[in-house]
Formats: C-alpha cells, sequence, structure tokens
C-alpha cells in the first residue's frame, strides 16, 4: 500500500510513557517539550519524504501540533527489516499509514481506509472497474511486485486466478532507490505507453496518475467475488510499540477530533477513500 501496505508485511523505548521529554537548553523555567519520534521513509511519495512532502507527514504534523510536541523522525527506507530496524529497535515510538491488523505493532483505530486502483489512459473506455472484465485478458497489465520473500499483492494473485499471466508487466515495488518517489515507475509506465493498464494501491494511483502530463483515469476496482477472499480495500491506522497503550489512546483522541482535517489532507493528494463498511466500487 504506501510501500509497506503493498507489501502487507512491510510494512516506544520509553516503557509506557507515550511521548519522551528532553529540556529546552533556555534555563530551568522554560516548559519541557515533548518529542514525538516517528519512523518513515525519506523517499517515498506520496506517503512521506525528508522534505516533509508526503501526506503522512502532514498528518504528524497535525498530531504534533494538537499534543504540543516537537517531531523528530528516523529515516529508514521501508523494505524488510524496517519494523524491526526503527520501532523494535527503540529509534521511534510511532509509524504513521500501517494495515490495521498489521501484527508488527500494535495499532490504533483506522484513520482512512482505501482500495487498489485500475490506472488507464483516458482513451481506453468504457473504463475498467472490474477484475472479470474480459479486456483484461488482452491488454498490457502492469503490477507491482514485491519479491521472493513476501508475498504478491492481491491484485497479483486475483489475476492469476483467472488465467490472467503472460499479458502481465512486473515492476518492482521498491525500484532504483537512487531516483526519487520509486514506485511512481508503474503509473509512469501507464503515461508512456509501457503497459494499457495498472493496478496499483489507490494513494500511489491517485497522487501519481494526477502529476502525468498524459491524460489518465483513476477507477476504483470492485472486489472480487471469487470466494478467494482476496482483500482490495485496507483500513488504515497508526502504529506504535507493543504495550504502548498510552500514547495509541494519545493519538486516537487526536485522530478523532482532526478527522475532517485529515480527511482534507488525504483529498488534497488524491487518495480514493472509502466510508467505514463500503465496498471497493465506487
Amino acid at each position: 500500500m504506501n510501500r509497506r501496505l503493498v507489501a502487507l508485511s512491510l510494512l516506544t523505548a520509553l516503557g509506557g510513557t507515550a511521548l519522551a521529554f528532553v529540556p529546552r537548553p533556555r534555563g530551568p523555567e522554560a516548559p519541557l517539550p515533548r518529542l514525538l519520534r516517528v519512523c518513515a521513509d525519506p523517499n517515498n511519495l506520496p506517503f512521506s519524504n525528508q522534505a516533509d512532502q508526503g501526506f503522512e507527514n502532514r498528518i504528524v504534523q497535525l498530531i504534533a501540533a494538537d499534543l504540543g510536541a516537537e517531531v523528530r523522525y528516523a529515516w529508514w527506507a521501508q523494505r524488510r527489516g524496517f519494523v524491526r530496524n526503527t520501532l523494535r529497535a527503540g529509534a521511534c515510538d510511532l509509524i504513521p499509514g500501517v494495515p490495521a491488523r498489521f501484527d508488527q505493532v500494535a495499532t490504533t483505530a483506522p484513520y482512512y481506509r482505501s482500495t487498489y486502483v485500475f490506472v488507464a489512459r483516458r482513451d481506453l473506455d468504457p473504463p475498467l472497474e472490474s477484475m472479470d472484465d474480459p479486456r483484461l485478458h488482452r491488454l498490457k497489465i502492469g503490477v507491482h511486485l514485491i519479491g521472493d520473500d513476501y508475498a504478491n499483492p492481491p491484485p497479483v494473485t486475483a489475476l492469476a486466478r483467472r488465467g490472467i499471466v503472460r499479458n502481465v508487466a512486473g515492476y518492482s515495488i521498491y525500484g532504483d532507490y537512487r531516483d526519487p518517489n520509486p514506485p511512481a515507475w508503474l503509473v509512469e509506465a501507464v503515461a508512456r505507453g509501457e503497459v494499457d493498464v495498472a493496478i496499483v494501491w489507490g494513494p500511489l494511483g491517485g497522487y501519481f496518475a494526477a502529476r502525468e502530463a498524459t491524460a489518465l483515469r483513476v477507477t476504483r476496482i470492485r472486489e472480487p467475488d471469487d470466494g478467494a477472499g482476496v482483500p482490495f480495500v485496507f483500513a488504515i491506522a497508526m502504529g506504535v510499540r507493543p504495550g504502548d497503550s498510552i500514547l495509541a489512546r494519545q493519538l486516537e483522541a487526536v485522530l478523532d477530533r482532526r478527522r475532517g482535517e485529515i480527511r482534507r489532507i488525504l483529498e488534497r493528494y488524491g487518495v480514493p477513500l472509502l466510508a467505514q463498511g463500503q465496498a471497493g466500487a465506487t
């Protein structure tokens, strides 16, 4: 999903204290600022980057302002070992944007839900909406691939169950990390004409499709009703260290208070949003 959600498994050392306290160098009378330590990828728009340009950066800033806290990032590429080398190592206390049932961390209540989408050029008409559209057997399809150590994302599984394999091109979700925003390569492939359609996690598709010179259309995918139990819709939460219930409760309170502002941030970044209980179809 962001890179960690697409993988579905990519995705504090304070012993129950929700926020760390550090002294200001301005004398004993000054109040102690609270420090919110955040684990994030420095090169992963639209989610986060080191220039604070991602929507997760914006949401973290909103949370910190509400709590009167200062943000400090622990930057780490979201690949294998991300949680182990950040949250579990005590380098930070919060991972924004994890699946609501991500078993490597304790999670808050979800603050948004999104879905996988089709991204295609606007001259593909009518737009694709279903994994059972017969055109998928002849169109060239681009998908993100995770690698041998991870389960492939839901679209790959759904395509394989329908015998759609030979016309599928895989693009590494990790890409070349020397380039900015490596997952964007898949959406760029649609604009360049390398593939006819990409099947991609919604926040990635919505953000990068809007920034291509070629006119692209993003459509939500109706979740397959094939009995396979392959989910296309995911609820997204904040992740904290297991047992850090104080921070989790603080975060949930802010997420609830700032629900409208968070939604507006997500909408500005083109994130396809679903209401609680809403299926993947529009």
